[in-house]
């Protein structure tokens, strides 16, 4: 992940051509994220981002802002609190520690140095969207036009967690968004839908193409013997819903094997699920195996017979596509854009999410031959593979550049 990025010294001393007006015809965009690579917490918005990063047309100028350090950690990343990094020559990151100062002259002054034709905001509730909305009311820094990723927070899964401080604040905050005129960017038509549920009024920009195609096959499914092997890749926090996962497994008949990988987000929410896993009957494992690195997760998807994601929404749902490349069928919510893809790669959508429907589908799974087990693999990743030729859409920054107009 890192070795995208080669360090410039301080923004001083960043190549003078690059801090003018630069060449003609390049679209500036500064950009803000809670979080990026090197950190892998935050999930699929920053691959999200990665990807978009690394596909850009060679006409876009593109200066990512994100904190210095992962999701819910104390301590910065080594060497790279308040600098900016080239990625190559179209993109770069600058870490910022919002508690200092001088970070804020630094990238004060590397954003002023020349005009921003967009402004592209991921998340509606970031500090560092509200900061970067914020200083262009004020006309702290000027901009061609905003695009709002809000990346699935307004779900109704997502809205009804905190639910009246989301309701404040969205009260307060839509009517300025509306007076800047921003533009949204939905990852799917599930997401316009939900955006336009929120913000009537709002212009929305549909785009998903922010997942590769992985670059090899997904491995070779063996058979194997013994119980069906399942698997969480997730946040652990209440979107994320590893307490229906942890009843459905806990409701089958057959033997199960259940591993669980990812940060636990919410401690309240994570000791609920520690009280299912230890009440579990005697015929299911379950396993936390901690955090997932961004390279580890296909890898270990590879292994499992069926990934088991009752999420309670998604906007895009990276973790269901890297399932399936990986050749895991996926059992999982109606909550995502992906439901006819799940079902066309021998996976299981389950309507509504209950325990109980979740627990039918396992104990179907479990009967299955080894044989069957290994069929329904590489179904999934040949099907995904098919699937993924046919559906390319632009950079979603050079689809931005036209659709800001």
């Amino acid at each position: 992940m890192v070795n995208k990025l080669t360090r410039t010294p301080s923004l001083d001393d960043a190549d003078p051509a690059r801090r003018s007006a630069g060449a003609v015809g390049t679209y500036r965009v500064v950009a803000t994220a809670g979080v990026f690579e090197p950190g892998f917490r935050g999930g699929g918005p920053i691959r999200s981002l990665r990807f978009i990063l690394d596909t850009l047309p060679g006409d876009l100028d593109v200066t990512l802002i994100t904190r210095d350090r992962d999701l819910g950690s104390p301590a910065p990343y080594p060497g790279l609190s308040g600098r900016l990094l080239r990625r190559d020559e179209r993109s770069a990151v600058f870490y910022l520690n919002p508690v200092v100062p001088r970070h804020w002259v630094r990238l004060i002054r590397h954003v002023r140095a020349r005009p921003v034709d967009l402004l592209y905001v991921n998340s509606i509730w970031s500090l560092f969207s509200v900061l970067a909305i914020l200083a262009v009311a004020l006309r702290l820094v000027r901009v061609g036009a905003i695009l709002v990723a809000p990346r699935g927070e307004l779900s109704p899964g997502a809205l009804a967690i905190r639910a009246t401080k989301k309701r404040l604040f969205l009260a307060l905050w839509a009517p300025l968004l509306r007076r800047l005129r921003v533009r949204w960017q939905a990852c799917s038509w599930l997401e316009e839908k939900q955006i336009r549920a929120t913000v009537p009024w709002a212009q929305v920009m549909v785009n998903g193409n922010e997942s590769p195609i992985p670059a090899h096959p997904a491995p070779p499914a063996r058979a194997h013997d013994g119980p069906l092997r399942l698997v969480f890749v997730g946040r652990i926090s209440p979107m994320k819903n590893l307490s229906t996962a942890l009843e459905a497994v806990a409701g089958t008949t057959r033997p199960v094997e259940f591993d669980i990988y990812g940060p636990p987000e919410d401690p309240h929410y994570w000791a609920r699920c520690q009280r299912i896993i230890t009440a579990m009957p005697g015929h299911v494992r379950v396993r936390y195996l901690g955090e997932l690195a961004a390279e580890d997760v296909m890898p270990t998807f590879s292994r499992y017979d069926a990934f088991l994601f009752p999420t309670l929404g998604e906007n895009f749902g990276h973790v269901i596509l890297e399932s399936l490349a990986s050749g895991c069928p996926v059992v999982c919510s109606d909550d995502t854009p992906f439901s006819a893809l799940i079902t066309d790669t021998g996976g299981t959508v389950v309507r509504p999410t209950t325990a109980a429907g979740l627990s039918r589908v396992l104990d179907l799974l479990a009967d299955r031959s080894p044989g069957e087990r290994a069929e329904a693999k590489a179904t999934a990743g040949q099907r995904y593979r098919h699937w993924r030729q046919r559906h390319r859409e632009p950079n979603v920054l050079a689809h931005a550049r036209q659709f800001c107009r």
